[in-house]
Order: structure tokens, then sequence, then C-alpha cells
């Protein structure tokens, strides 16, 4: 079982860049695969991106395609989403999540950060 927990969300003018970080607990975080997910008000929470357990692969949904990248680092259990050129629409709470398979659900969660374009 892994616990994790995020930060490094905030106000931001759009055109701006934030970092989330999520740590993670236990000693076995490398063999686990991390999103970041988020939920706006009112919709569905989304993928957002995710990396594998080595780090070697990522994914991005198209919306923040070249503009958001995740990062992972073993040795410290963390993962990272670096946020640049920010929109008012990506504003939401960001989740970070877990998953010891490499495909399927995500059964562990963060309890999110709330990030805040203005415009």
């Amino acid at each position: 079982q892994v616990q994790l927990v995020e930060s490094g969300g905030g106000l931001v003018q759009a055109g701006g860049s934030l970092r989330l970080s999520c740590a993670a607990s236990g000693r076995t975080f490398g063999s686990y695969t991390m999103g970041w997910f988020r939920q706006a008000p009112g919709k569905e929470r989304e993928l957002v991106a995710r990396i594998s357990r080595s780090g070697g692969s990522t994914y991005y949904a198209d919306f923040v395609k070249g503009r958001f990248t995740i990062s992972r680092e073993n040795a410290k259990n963390t993962v990272l989403l670096q946020m640049d050129s920010l929109k008012p629409e990506d504003t939401a709470i960001y989740y970070c999540a877990a998953r010891a398979t490499m495909t399927g659900l995500y059964p562990y969660w963060g309890q999110g950060t709330q990030v805040t374009v203005s415009s």
C-alpha cells in the first residue's frame, strides 16, 4: 500500500507556471505507475499525465501536451508535474494517484491540491 500527499498548488495568473509535487510513503515507490488527474467544478475527474515505473514512458492528455511535464525521482519517492503556460481552464483540484499494475484503475489517491489560474 502507498500513501500520497500532494503539494505546490496555488493561485497564478494565466501564462504563469506552477510545479506540483506528490510525496509517496513506502519502500516500493518504484513499483508503481503514477498519474496526475484533475477535477474542475461540475466536471468529471480526468487524467492529465501518467508516468511509468522507471520514468521512461510518459503519457499526456491532449489539452496539456507541450505545456505540462511529468517526472519522477524514485530515490526520493516523489512525482512532479511542471505546469507552464497555464490557462484559466486549467483551474481544478489536482490529484496524484498510483497503481501497481501497468493498466487499469488507480486504487491509491492523494487528497488533492487546488490550482487556480486567473485571467
